[in-house]
């Protein structure tokens, strides 16, 4: 296997509070617009309310059939994979006659929504099997894959708010040893009454919309949404004669392993992501135009990821989105890369929305205004509890 080939993108759906489709939350980027809200589909105790950023109804109302019964995280990877599959001008019958895998990230996944079924089981009741069954058929991978009658691999991949990232990154690894002719690639992650408690016990939520990198922050916003990419061997692609609007160069994932939500103080194991995708990419430091940040809005990650961004790849310009889309966990690392291409092919940056006020103990300050790039390779980077991290580099497709 060449762990440096090219990998072509040749598909891109999202969809998030920034919008339905990858237009929608491209051009929310540039708007400096934003609209994160008290919870709508559920409730809590809490005597404050965390805002949250929220994926409408209607943009899951076409669901029909067993995708009607699928959780709600399934239904969002479908419609970013839809999305996707026609973006690079697939149709079901086309993917059918293919070697098409299939590998999501997701946290939540659905697993956090049954809270009615276990409060009966747990009180002696004998609940109704539906909502265990509805689980069942909702691993976000299966999902797409059974609503495509796709052969081939299929994999959902568990790893903190490093999925998404960690998910395109084995998939090109499939295209690289011919596992697959094509993948669909990403995440997705639905809101939740479990996870939205969790948070604000970690303390590590904020009551305002989240600052990133800015010297008041004090936690994230949860958010929800979904973003698929389709990979393809240059074989299928030059057999299709289609066009990549950006390709996957390399990818890295590390470990540090120091505390089960906190990063290293150093950023060891996000410093070792860096370095292994520059490696496997064949890429420069010095190449990299510029890198859309993990950028949660905590104390601890911001420190962190600042520090080491300076370190290795000094001068390059970083900003984050999750002022637009809040923290999607799961789906965080695919809605980010999508994001990343559409900038490369925008040939432009938006500001970090939420920084006004640079903190005296990062050595760096992300983007304030909307900035024209000239490199062609962009970085995407992703830091999860456990001290997970994952680090993916994409260059500019054909006709950038």
């Amino acid at each position: 296997m060449n762990f440096r080939a090219p990998v072509a993108v040749t598909g891109l759906g999202c969809l998030c509070a920034a919008g339905n489709t990858l237009g929608e939350c491209t051009e929310t980027l540039f708007t400096g617009r934003r609209s994160p809200s008290p919870p709508g589909r559920f409730s809590t105790t809490h005597p404050v309310s965390y805002p949250v950023f929220e994926v409408p109804d209607a943009a899951l109302s076409e669901s029909a059939g067993e995708e009607a019964g699928l959780l709600r995280t399934s239904r969002l990877a479908l419609a970013a994979a839809r999305e996707a599959v026609a973006d690079a001008g697939w149709s079901s019958a086309d993917l059918g006659a293919l070697r098409v895998g299939v590998c999501v990230g997701t946290t939540v996944g659905s697993a956090m929504n049954n809270e009615e079924f276990y409060r009966q089981y747990r009180e002696g009741g004998r609940p109704e099997m539906t909502p265990i069954e509805r689980f069942l058929l909702s691993n976000p991978a299966a999902a797409i894959s059974r609503a495509y009658t796709l052969n081939g691999p299929c994999q959902t991949v568990v790893n903190a708010c490093a999925s998404g990232t960690d998910a395109i990154g084995l998939a090109a690894s499939w295209i690289r040893a011919g596992l697959c002719d094509l993948a669909i690639a990403g995440g997705a992650d639905e809101l939740c009454r479990v996870t939205y408690n969790g948070f604000i016990s970690l303390m590590i939520a904020d009551t305002e919309p989240v600052r990133p990198f800015d010297s008041t922050r004090r936690g994230l916003n949860l958010g929800e949404g979904a973003a698929m990419l389709i990979l393809e061997s240059e074989a299928l692609r030059r057999q299709k004669k289609g066009r990549a609007r950006a390709f996957v160069l390399g990818y890295g994932s590390a470990c540090d392993a120091y505390h089960l939500t906190a990063p290293s103080p150093e950023g060891t194991g996000l410093r070792r992501a860096i370095e292994e995708a520059l490696e496997t990419s064949g890429v420069a430091a010095a190449e990299i135009a510029f890198v859309n940040a993990h950028g949660t809005g905590t104390p601890d990650n911001d420190r962190v990821e600042s520090r080491v961004l300076c370190d290795a790849l000094p001068q390059v310009p970083f900003f984050s989105t999750k002022g637009y889309t809040g923290h999607t966990l799961g789906a965080a690392g695919a809605i980010e890369s999508a994001l990343t291409v559409a900038c490369l092919e925008r040939r432009e940056i938006p500001a970090s929305v939420g920084f006004s006020l640079p903190d005296p103990d990062l050595p760096g300050r992300p983007t304030e205004i909307a900035v024209a790039i000239r490199g062609r390779v962009a970085l995407s980077e992703s830091l999860a509890f456990g001290g997970n991290n994952a680090v993916i580099i994409f260059g500019s497709g054909d006709n950038s």
